[in-house]
Parts: structure tokens; C-alpha cells; sequence
């Protein structure tokens, strides 16, 4: 009598479930093309292939819209398109630099705050980040843009020191929920170091809601930048969208709205491309709509 050949059940991971429900998301492939064609606009300005020229004068006082200017030109002539191309590039630096550095330190430090419930280290934490989130975020940045003397970083660090909160608290939750599992259990049963653990064995669980959060983070960056900038706590050497809107506030009045409308019309694409891609990603790892 011949073995009957029981068909090998082939289990596949979150993440593989989560790409596939992903690419079938046609609303969230559209917002990640927007998202990917910024990109490139980003890496291009600091490769140099566009907008290179951004601070020369190429023109006369508020020129119209036209072949050789495709958004006109300001008070002083400077090229509007590509100051508005070049703000790009800013926009994805401030977002990235923040929304890794931030979601990093929340991680971790969430990680350990979780780890260690009940004990002082998870009391100082949790202490540290009611601090922090009590503070008004842009009387905070503004206090840090004084102190730091005008520092081209002191806005990144004030948006890292106060974003990395609400990070830190997600993972708290989570890694209170993991580290009584199973696996934990083995782990400290056999004596691995606790931040050995934390590391290798509950974090690498929580990549799905990090990058959510990193995403969430990038859009609250790329928005604060702007509302600072605008108020001059923000960019110091370069462009950003934010100069731009502060700059148009007085060619408004004399009737020119190409500066504010470049500015807006390309941070609200932007914005809305990834707050879409977000919410795609987030409802493709949500573990309860991924079956």
C-alpha cells in the first residue's frame, strides 16, 4: 500500500500578506507613485541635475507665468519653479532626518520603558515624555533656536526631541503585550541578557507599527518645517515652502499669488500623497485585516 502524499501547507508571513493586500490597494499604489515622483525631484536637486540656479536672479519683478519662467518669477526676479523644486529637496531632508531619528529613539527607549514596567526606569521615562509633551511644541523649538544661536539643526533637533514621544509610548504598550510571551520566557530561561532580548527579540515585533509611525512622522515634519520656516524659526540657509508662503504674504496684497500658490499647491500634493500612503500601509499590516 502506497503513502498517500499530504500536500505541504505553505504559511506566509506578515509581511508577504502585507505587500500583496498592498499592491492590490490601487488608491495607495497612486499615493506612493506621487510620493516616489517627489523623491526623485529630491535626489535630482541635490544630484544638481535641476534647480541649481534657485537663488539667481533670472528675471524681472513679478513676471507672469510664461515658457522661461513656468511660475513667474518674485520681487527681486529669482526664478519661482525653481525655488519651489528646490524646496522639495528640503522638505524630504527635514522629513527623513526626523521621522528616522525620532522613530529610532522612541523605539528604543519605548522598548526599554516597556521591558522594565513598574520599575524606576520605566517611571523616569514615562516621566521624561509627560515632560516633554507638556511643553508647547513651538514655544520649545523657539527656546531651542535661541539657545542654539541659530543653529541649521536647531529645528530638527526640537522636532526629533519632542516626535519621538509618541513613538515611545506605542512601543511601551506593545512590548508590555510581548515580553509575556512564550518566546521571552524561553529567552530568559536560558539566561539571555535582557537587552539582548529587547533587541533581537521583541523589537524585530514591532517593525510594523514603526513604520507606520516613521511615515505618520515624516508628514508632521514636513508641515511643522513649513509653519516654522514661515515664522523664521525654521530654514536658515536654503529654501523651503515655508519661506515662500512668508514671502507671499506681502505679494498677496499687491495682487501676486504665484509665489503662495507654488508653494501650497506642491506641499498639498505632497502631504496628501503620503497621508494616503500611510493610511494604505497602515490598514496592510494591521494584523487583524491581514488574513
Amino acid at each position: 500500500m502506497s503513502a498517500v502524499a499530504i500536500p505541504a501547507v505553505r504559511r506566509e508571513s506578515l509581511w508577504s500578506k502585507a505587500a500583496w493586500k498592498l499592491a492590490r490597494d490601487r488608491t495607495g499604489m497612486i499615493a506612493l507613485a506621487f510620493v516616489l515622483l517627489y523623491m526623485l525631484v529630491a535626489v535630482g536637486v541635490t544630484a544638481g541635475w535641476w534647480a541649481a540656479d534657485w537663488s539667481e536672479v533670472r528675471g524681472g519683478k513679478w513676471e507672469a507665468m510664461s515658457a522661461a519662467h513656468w511660475f513667474g518669477t518674485n520681487l527681486i526676479g529669482q526664478d519661482i519653479f525653481a525655488r519651489a523644486v528646490y524646496s522639495t529637496k528640503t522638505a524630504f531632508e527635514v522629513g527623513l532626518v526626523v521621522a528616522v531619528l525620532a522613530t529610532v529613539i522612541g523605539a528604543a527607549l519605548g522598548a526599554v520603558a516597556g521591558f522594565f514596567n513598574g520599575s524606576w526606569i520605566d517611571e523616569v521615562l514615562l516621566w521624561l515624555m509627560g515632560v516633554l509633551d507638556s511643553i508647547p511644541f513651538y514655544l520649545f523649538v523657539a527656546a531651542i533656536v535661541f539657545a542654539m544661536q541659530d543653529n541649521p539643526y536647531a529645528m530638527h533637533i526640537a522636532m526629533i526631541s519632542t516626535f519621538w514621544t509618541s513613538v515611545g509610548r506605542l512601543i511601551r504598550g506593545e512590548v508590555i503585550k510581548l515580553r509575556g510571551l512564550e518566546y521571552v520566557e524561553a529567552a530568559h530561561a536560558i539566561s539571555v541578557p535582557e537587552f539582548v532580548i529587547i533587541i533581537r527579540h521583541i523589537l524585530p515585533n514591532t517593525t510594523h507599527i514603526l513604520l507606520v509611525q516613521a511615515t505618520i512622522m515624516f508628514v508632521s515634519a514636513i508641515k511643522s518645517e513649513v509653519i516654522l520656516s514661515f515664522l523664521g524659526l525654521g530654514v536658515k540657509d536654503g529654501m523651503s515652502w515655508g519661506l515662500m508662503i512668508a514671502e507671499s504674504s506681502q505679494e498677496v496684497m499687491a495682487g501676486f499669488f504665484n509665489n503662495f500658490l507654488a508653494a501650497s499647491v506642491l506641499m498639498f500634493g505632497l502631504v496628501m500623497a503620503f497621508n494616503m500612503f500611510s493610511d494604505a500601509l497602515q490598514d496592510a499590516l494591521d494584523p487583524r485585516k491581514v488574513g
